[in-house]
């Protein structure tokens, strides 16, 4: 693929995000593509390095803050009429309470995603502060002459410490699931608010 059909795709890709943003990433990735040239690669080299127009796309719109795309959804191109101006007003109480709703269960749904992940090394830290405590109580068992319970007391040290090393995996995996899925959420927001024409 050469420079200008991978311009033009990512352009497609963009489309609907706010105009001044979409300019900027493709005159920054133009002139990527420059470096790598005038550096001795082919063009399609140069391309090539810079990886799927997709990947790229999703980056730019994860870069893109919420706030600048409110913006550009809430802006209208044409006056509005008087009557339009009444109904919002009249409605306000209604579109106002739903949008805070909307917001607070979005809220309530990122706050459970992280605190299940949180609880999950809250587990992860207890097992490893009873499989040490475990080990340490054993060592004072052996102190005071009683190796039958200190024995007792290091198998049950190493069988927290198992369920440790077994938790950790587990919550390195939901800590990065939870990540992946709150930044798929943020994406799906943002396509939301992207303008309705670009889907044409």
């Amino acid at each position: 693929m050469n420079k200008q059909v991978f311009l033009e795709e990512l352009r497609k890709s963009l489309a609907g995000f706010p105009q001044d943003e979409v300019d900027g990433r493709l005159a920054f990735y133009g002139e990527m593509i420059d470096d790598r040239i005038e550096e001795g690669l082919a063009e399609e080299e140069a391309v090539a390095e810079l990886g799927p127009v997709d990947r790229i796309a999703e980056q730019t719109v994860s870069e893109i803050p919420i706030q600048k795309l409110v913006k550009e959804k809430i802006k209208t191109e044409r006056k509005l009429r008087p009557w339009q101006i009444v109904l919002l007003v009249v409605g306000a109480p209604l579109w106002v309470a739903l949008l805070i709703a909307a917001l607070a269960v979005l809220l309530a749904v990122y706050v459970v995603i992280w605190a299940i992940v949180l609880a999950l090394w809250a587990v992860e830290l207890a097992f490893v502060v009873s499989a040490a405590g475990g080990l340490a109580a054993a060592v004072m068992l052996f102190v005071r002459k009683d190796p039958v319970q200190g024995l007792l007391m290091i198998s049950a040290a190493l069988v927290l410490a198992g369920l440790a090393i077994f938790a950790f995996y587990g919550c390195l995996a939901a800590t990065k699931g939870a990540a992946i899925l709150t930044k798929k959420i943020a994406l799906g927001i943002k396509s939301k608010l992207r303008r309705k024409e670009a889907a044409k």
